[in-house]
């Protein structure tokens, strides 16, 4: 199935009883990132996660104090951006330390659900991210990575797909594939687009998950990618797909007023 993530519209059954049971959002790329490991903030300060009501539901990267960025499929409009906020600076999701919440959200208007086409989303945040060696901003790629390309994503997505999340930190290496390679893996089931940047490793066994929607790829010291979509998690014949920062920075740099 698409990992795009769908929330469930499930956000009514337990208000009677004082709770609100959170739906999981469900991206295709690998959720604890599928055959990462254990890692820690300081190594990628830049991550944070994105809460839905305190929940984690997707990850983001720090663009400044301010702005973080997403996919666009971790947003839902109806719920408004107070719903949502950020957790910076920790290796264990969770817990109250470091949320902000988010002041407004703007998603990109060619955002395409079908299609996952612009898969992208800045979330303001009510006050500034305090920067320290576990929470700094990540420059945004201005080309293409090219095919074979080491890149790495990092998340608290699941570990194995329709498994369960991870609390720590997880991070695993890909390569960038060619966009024609990619398009012949997806041949009937979806195109990919320049917006979009393929990228897994050979056999398959790595790749983002459920969870990691909307967190980053990066490469050289640069966000590449936006874990946007795939087909399963880390399955052998499918690569995992990723909004193209570099074709989206424009978009990206025009929105932050």
């Amino acid at each position: 199935m698409y990992r795009s993530a769908f929330v469930l519209l499930a956000l009514m059954a337990a208000s009677a009883m004082g709770s609100i049971i959170m739906p999981r959002l469900i991206p295709d790329l690998e959720g604890r990132v599928v055959g990462g490991e254990d890692t820690t903030i300081d190594q990628y300060p830049y991550q944070v996660s994105v809460r839905l009501l305190g929940s984690h539901v997707c990850g983001g990267s720090i663009y400044n104090s301010r702005v973080v960025v997403t996919a666009a499929h971790c947003i839902y409009s109806f719920l408004g951006a107070s719903s949502y906020s950020i957790q910076y600076g920790v290796t264990k999701v969770g817990g109250s330390n470091n949320v902000i919440g988010a002041q407004r959200i703007v998603k990109n208007e060619k955002y395409d659900s079908s299609s996952i086409n612009n898969d992208v989303a800045l979330i303001f945040l009510s006050s500034d991210i305090p920067f320290s060696a576990t929470a700094q901003p990540i420059p945004l790629a201005s080309a293409e990575p090219e095919p074979t390309t080491v890149a790495v994503v990092t998340g608290w997505g699941t570990t194995e797909e329709d498994g369960a999340s991870a609390s720590i930190l997880q991070k695993t290496e890909v390569l960038i594939v060619a966009r024609d390679v990619c398009n012949s893996q997806y041949a009937g089931i979806n195109e990919i687009t320049n917006v979009m940047l393929c990228a897994a490793v050979e056999n398959g066994g790595k790749d983002a998950c459920q969870g990691d929607s909307g967190g980053p790829l990066v490469a050289n010291g640069e966000l590449v990618g936006i874990v946007s979509w795939g087909v399963g998690c880390a399955r052998a014949d499918f690569s995992g797909v990723y909004s193209n920062v570099a074709e989206l920075r424009d978009w990206i740099e025009s929105n932050l007023a």
